[in-house]
């Protein structure tokens, strides 16, 4: 006689939106199980009875077999009588009061998906909204948990008969794809133009190619905001998009229509194929092709362009072959530079009318603006530059059991995060928190994600510059709400953010190697070139690149050739001529900068002394100058990029730093550039050993510091570390000396990783004042 046993089955993780309950439901029917499965506001839950043994095959293929797109933190089992069930069903979706559950991102169009789209038999022919339960819309769309259809925006688009059907179907592949639509149901698409449609659906479609294929640019509306597009191979109709967007020279990411067009263009491994295929499908950092033809505006000064795959049936259809139309597509942010993406259809007649000659729109809505991510990839996995669509809000899993927290980033490249439990929800890109537009995207972002995932924030972390809008936000609220307010000191947060993405439960301290371009410092002054002994709760500053003024404060950012100067006075090196800074800037500045610095020299009080910088970044500016590549920027970190650009990878001297008990001072290194210059030898040998020697620094300080008792783990963190020279460099020495390197794959070594730091730094703060 058979045993037959029941049992109740919870399942946390992200396991909605990504066809879990049909798993489940075929899963339970080909073991002949009986019982139901539904959506709660926690995750999923089961009840299933049958024979012990086959119990367990099932619970075991949770764990193991579950759908590619889910993520499986945690099955709980509690073992029961049998209820008698007759079958196995799914039922409806039940809330639970402050419950909640981690969301799945967008996803890319499935191939499943894509071979429907392209055939003329399918009722989904040539559809720009088709989607089933592997991919499409999810997070942009949702308002609200359980994820089901009238907690979306597509809750605008009652489902006509055969798409109803299709979605009460367990066996059908868009069971519960809760944006499941077609022609007769679903969005759809005109082009507009100065207020009026010539064209819609297919027509849309033909007219908007037509115009790109003439050098016109069009704003697209896209799945997490618009885009602007132009033709990536007309020289003229990429600058035109320059001059539009007031975008000089920070390159533009590209759309190409396959991966055929990749190899065009660029050069990509088979890891860096598997990431442009990705289901998030980013923007991929790769190296460019000398006989690329995509126009040289598109990233000027740069050996690199940033590609991406069509993510949506719409851009499937507006890259599709054809002869005489191009391969690859300008595809960036649809704002002027320096605002938020535009999503709202209202939003993008008012701020991009007149940036485009035509506006290619639909109307389902984009409840979250969210940017594309942007990646490189590092050792076969994904180094996250811009965390967002297709990642946020995927969460990062904590070492350890969070209470509720907001953790509120930094100014630039801003992201929060949110934590739960041992989730770490790290929102999608904010941006530049410098202007009221993205301060009130922050605001709105921080309010629906405390929403979606039921967080009642007990205290709130932020960081130490008095100034940053994110720090106000935080003072106040926490001051309005009566939250315990957790100030985070920069850099400590980009290495606590390391520790807390790989895991480590912060028992033992980790040498930080945390270099950027601006952090403000315990001592007021700006961090930038850090080495500390941290954990979670605090550091201690072992050792600093050597202070130099910072001439003009944020003028000196812009202009690197203050910082080449300033630091030839911190050397002893004359400014004679014979310099590319001396012969690019007008002598009147340089003698203005030179009596400002020895004014601030001479007169220690605060109306002429000089801010302070400790900055790797702008140490990276300085030799930039030095070689003539650029004296002023006009974007983050243009002249560290084209220096990395120049390098030589065959050249393998290295400039010496003194590499004192607590400065690292780059004098020998730049007396050495300065003789390598007056010698003739070409910048790309001074750019390679500049980096190099840099390197080398980070090895020997960290290999001191070990002998001396330090850690044997070292995290590598904050913007200079985007430097994939300088990281692959510096990794490959650590290891060799045997230390184990930590980098970043799920958070941006940027400022877009500083809020999980915040959040890691406040948890612990708290863990140790409740003990």
């Amino acid at each position: 006689m058979t045993v037959v046993r029941g049992a109740r089955v919870s399942v946390r993780g992200v396991v909605q939106g990504v066809g879990f309950r049909p798993f489940i439901y075929g899963l339970a029917r080909r073991l002949d199980l009986t019982g139901w499965v539904r959506n709660t506001s926690a995750g999923v839950e089961i009840a299933v009875d049958g024979p012990p043994e086959r119990l367990e095959t099932f619970v075991q293929a949770i764990r193991t077999q579950a759908p590619p797109l889910a993520r499986v933190d945690d099955v709980h089992v509690d073992p029961c009588a049998p209820d008698g069930f007759d079958a196995f069903e799914i039922q409806a979706s039940r809330p639970v009061a402050d419950a909640f559950q981690p969301i799945s991102p967008d996803i890319g169009l499935c191939p499943d998906c894509l071979r429907e789209m392209l055939d003329p038999a399918d009722r989904r022919f040539r559809y720009p909204f088709i989607n089933c339960t592997h991919c499409g819309p999810r997070f942009t769309i949702i308002r609200d948990i359980p994820y089901d259809r009238a907690q979306t925006t597509m809750a605008a688009f009652p489902m006509c008969p055969a798409c109803r059907k299709e979605y009460e179907d367990p066996l059908d592949r868009r069971f519960h794809a809760q944006p499941v639509a077609c022609p007769d149901c679903g969005p759809h698409i005109w082009l507009e133009v100065s207020g009026e449609r010539p064209a819609a659906r297919q027509a849309a479609l033909s007219e908007a190619r037509r115009r790109l294929q003439s050098g016109q640019i069009l704003a697209v509306k896209g799945l997490g905001g618009f885009h602007l597009a132009c033709n990536a191979l007309d020289a003229a109709a990429v600058q035109e998009l320059r001059r539009r967007k007031l975008r000089v020279d920070k390159p533009f990411a590209l759309m190409l229509a396959d991966l055929d067009a990749v190899e065009t263009h660029c050069r990509a491994d088979e890891a860096a194929r598997q990431l442009l295929q990705s289901p998030g499908r980013p923007v991929v950092i790769l190296p460019r092709r000398p006989g690329s033809t995509v126009a040289q505006a598109i990233a000027p000064g740069q050996d690199t362009l940033a590609v991406m795959l069509p993510y949506t049936p719409l851009h499937h259809l507006l890259l599709e072959r054809e002869e005489g139309f191009p391969e690859a597509l300008v595809m960036t942010s649809g704002n002027l530079s320096e605002e938020p993406i535009a999503t709202d259809n209202d939003e993008a007649r008012r701020r991009l009318t007149s940036l485009s000659d035509a506006l290619l729109m639909h109307d389902r809505d984009i409840h979250v603006r969210c940017d594309d991510s942007v990646v490189r990839q590092f050792e076969g996995r994904v180094y996250p530059i811009r965390r967002s669509r297709g990642y946020a809000p995927f969460p990062v899993r904590l070492p350890w059991e969070a209470p509720p927290l907001l953790a509120c980033g930094a100014e630039l490249k801003n992201t929060f995060c949110l934590t739960r439990d041992r989730y770490a929800f790290l929102s999608h890109h904010i941006g530049d928190l410098e202007n009221y537009e993205t301060l009130r995207s922050f605001e709105d972002g921080i309010a629906h994600l405390e929403r979606l995932f039921r967080i009642r924030p007990q205290a709130v972390a932020y960081d130490l510059h008095p100034d940053y809008l994110a720090t106000r936000y935080a003072l106040a609220r926490a001051e309005r709400e009566g939250l315990d307010a957790m100030g985070v000191q920069h850099h400590h947060a980009h290495i606590a953010a390391g520790m807390a993405e790989h895991g480590l439960p912060g028992d033992e301290p980790v040498i930080g190697v945390a270099f950027d371009g601006t952090g403000y410092g315990d001592d007021g002054a700006v961090w930038g070139g850090e080495i500390l002994l941290a954990d979670y709760v605090g550091y201690r500053r072992a050792c600093h690149l050597a202070y130099v003024p910072l001439p003009g404060g944020d003028l000196a950012v812009r202009q690197p050739w203050r910082m080449a100067l300033t630091w030839l006075r911190h050397a002893g090196l004359p400014w004679s001529d014979g310099l590319a800074t001396l012969q690019a800037v007008p002598p009147a500045q340089v003698r203005l900068l030179g009596s400002l610095l020895e004014a601030a020299a001479d007169d220690p009080t605060p109306s002429v002394r000089l801010a302070k910088t400790s900055s790797v970044g702008r140490l990276f500016d300085a030799v930039a100058a030095l070689v003539g590549l650029r004296q002023e920027v006009n974007y983050e970190a243009q002249a560290a990029m084209e220096l990395e650009a120049l390098v030589d990878p065959h050249e393998v001297s290295a400039y010496p730093f003194d590499l004192g008990r607590e400065q690292i001072d780059p004098t020998p290194a730049l007396r050495a550039i300065v003789a390598d210059l007056r010698a003739g030898l070409p910048p790309a040998c001074i750019a390679a050993r500049f980096h190099n020697g840099l390197a080398a620094a980070v090895n020997d300080l960290c290999a001191r510091l070990r002998s001396e008792g330090g850690p044997a783990a070292v995290v590598l963190s904050g913007g200079v570390w985007q430097n994939m020279t300088l990281l692959r460099k510096t990794v490959d020495l650590l290891r060799a000396s045997g230390f184990r390197v930590l980098v970043h794959h799920q958070v941006p070594a940027n400022d877009g990783g500083i809020p999980l730091g915040q959040a890691a730094v406040a948890a612990a703060r708290l863990r140790l004042n409740q003990e």
